[in-house]
């Protein structure tokens, strides 16, 4: 149901056409919603509340003339249709009418009020089609640094590797976990590498099984398999020379990952069934929610295509090691979420925003996404509404947490000292703890994470920093003492 804003002071030109419109049907449900105001005021407060598709506009009304509002009530109504219609035969008027953006300008007393039928139904299909071209631009649109949201020291210096890696076309590895923005970011840098545009090409390696995938890649000669009935280009052929980004490529199987490497290395590849050598120009981009170093000791992955394909790494810190992020992350989000589902959700309570940067977020950046935009849809103005967010989780420790931090065993405790030479630094203290960690899980780095809170890559990162060896780490003691000497 289209909702249909009138303003007119005429009372009884405001019956005829509500009662008109409202008769109206589509598959048996009524087409129309009719909405009715006999001044400027209300009429731009009647659009705000009601956000029409289409307004039918009075150019003389007692205390504005509708040319003097078209503006406010086009920033009001978002892309509704405003046709301005009057008693008088005034080209002029018309013309800047037209000029101020209205879709038609027309003139009563009406003949019929099925006069407007028309003019009302192609103003509702030129916004369908605007709206379907604003989405086309919006899949097309440029990434650009703008969309990494962030002012943590992580993202800071994510950035930063980030216009470090645009001045070369090096193969680029990024890591970090499911949801964390990973395509966002390989589109950042191929937006930034290239001073025109040039192809994207992006295939999710785990969401297509081996037979395809390969054709997918590579391309195939007709009557290479049952079914090729023509020659195809693969993804490497169609990026030519901008970017093909390679998705989850840690589920890719071991056999693929031999031909890719095999592309990397020669910068050169066969179509499927094919034998004429095709030159690979394309920058390549890959990206995993695995810890591939952990795959490669597991037998999963390929060593040698692991090391081609580390030349650069960058890591993606998941939400939760970025918290101080999440407000900017929910006004940058809100802004699109309106726009798509035509919507003004602005306001965020103070303790809705805590609310969501307490949240656990498995999912990140994804995650906070889906969940504001439940939220925005179910929010019945334009207050973001606690009601409409998951319930915080209780938090249960791991059994190893449990046993650490039960009495006689605490993971890491202090005791009562009163001189501060015997505190230790916090460099030292986070060495004892991750070392304590280590020796409870008996070197099982996934469960010492859970315990520590914090992520894979950022646990290898401190085992290296620290000189902790796998699987153990020196004796600890509840709390490291300084020497008083």
């Amino acid at each position: 149901m289209e909702t249909l804003l009138i303003v007119d002071d005429d009372v009884s030109l405001l019956e005829t056409l509500t009662m008109h419109f409202e008769d109206i049907e589509q598959d048996g449900q009524p087409r129309y919603q009719v909405v009715t105001a006999t001044s400027a005021a209300a009429g731009l407060k009647a659009a705000q509340e009601n956000m029409p598709s289409v307004v039918i506009l009075d150019m003389m009304l007692p205390d504005r003339t509708g040319l003097e509002i078209i503006e406010e009530m086009k920033g009001l109504c978002g892309d509704a249709r405003i046709i301005l219609v009057t008693a008088y035969h005034d080209m002029e008027t018309t013309i800047r009418a037209m000029k101020a953006g209205a879709f038609d300008y027309i003139h009563k007393p009406f003949p019929d009020p099925a006069a407007l039928d028309l003019v009302v139904e192609r103003a509702l299909e030129y916004r369908q089609l605007s709206r379907r071209a604003d989405e086309v631009h919006r899949e097309n649109a440029v990434v650009r640094l703008g969309d990494i949201v962030g002012t943590s020291v992580s993202m800071q210096q994510l950035v930063k590797e980030i216009g470090k890696v645009t001045g070369s076309a090096a193969t680029v590895l990024i890591t970090g976990e499911s949801g964390t923005g990973k395509e966002l970011i390989a589109r950042v840098i191929h937006n930034y590498s290239y001073d025109e545009p040039r192809p994207f090409i992006g295939i999710n390696c785990s969401a297509i099984v081996d037979t395809l995938l390969e054709s997918e890649l590579f391309g195939h000669e007709k009557g290479a398999f049952t079914g090729a009935v023509a020659g195809k280009p693969g993804k490497f052929e169609l990026a030519e020379d901008g970017t093909v980004f390679l998705d989850e490529i840690g589920d890719m199987s071991l056999m693929l990952q031999a031909k890719l490497l095999r592309v990397l290395q020669e910068r050169e590849f066969e179509r499927v069934g094919g034998v004429k050598r095709v030159k690979l120009r394309a920058r390549v981009i890959a990206a995993t929610h695995r810890t591939l170093s952990d795959e490669v000791a597991q037998g999963r992955f390929r060593e040698d295509l692991y090391q081609r394909l580390k030349v650069i790494t960058l890591f993606i810190p998941p939400l939760r090691e970025r918290r101080e992020d999440i407000s900017l992350l929910v006004k940058h989000m809100l802004e699109r979420i309106n726009e798509k589902v035509h919507k003004r959700v602005t306001r965020v309570p103070q303790e809705v925003m805590e609310r969501l940067t307490q949240l656990p977020w498995r999912g990140n950046v994804r995650e906070l996404e889906n969940v504001l935009t439940r939220a925005v849809v179910l929010a019945p103005g334009d207050v973001l509404r606690g009601d409409d967010l998951p319930a915080l989780e209780p938090v249960v420790p791991s059994p190893e947490a449990s046993r650490a931090s039960a009495p006689g065993g605490p993971m890491f405790a202090a005791p009562a000292v009163d001189d501060a030479s015997l505190i230790p630094t916090l460099e030292e203290a986070e060495r004892q703890l991750i070392a304590r960690a280590m020796a409870v899980t008996k070197g099982h780095k996934g469960r010492t994470c859970q315990i520590l809170g914090i992520s894979r890559p950022t646990l290898e990162r401190k085992l290296q920093k620290f000189g902790l060896a796998q699987g153990q780490g020196p004796q600890v003691h509840p709390y490291p003492v300084k020497d008083a000497s």
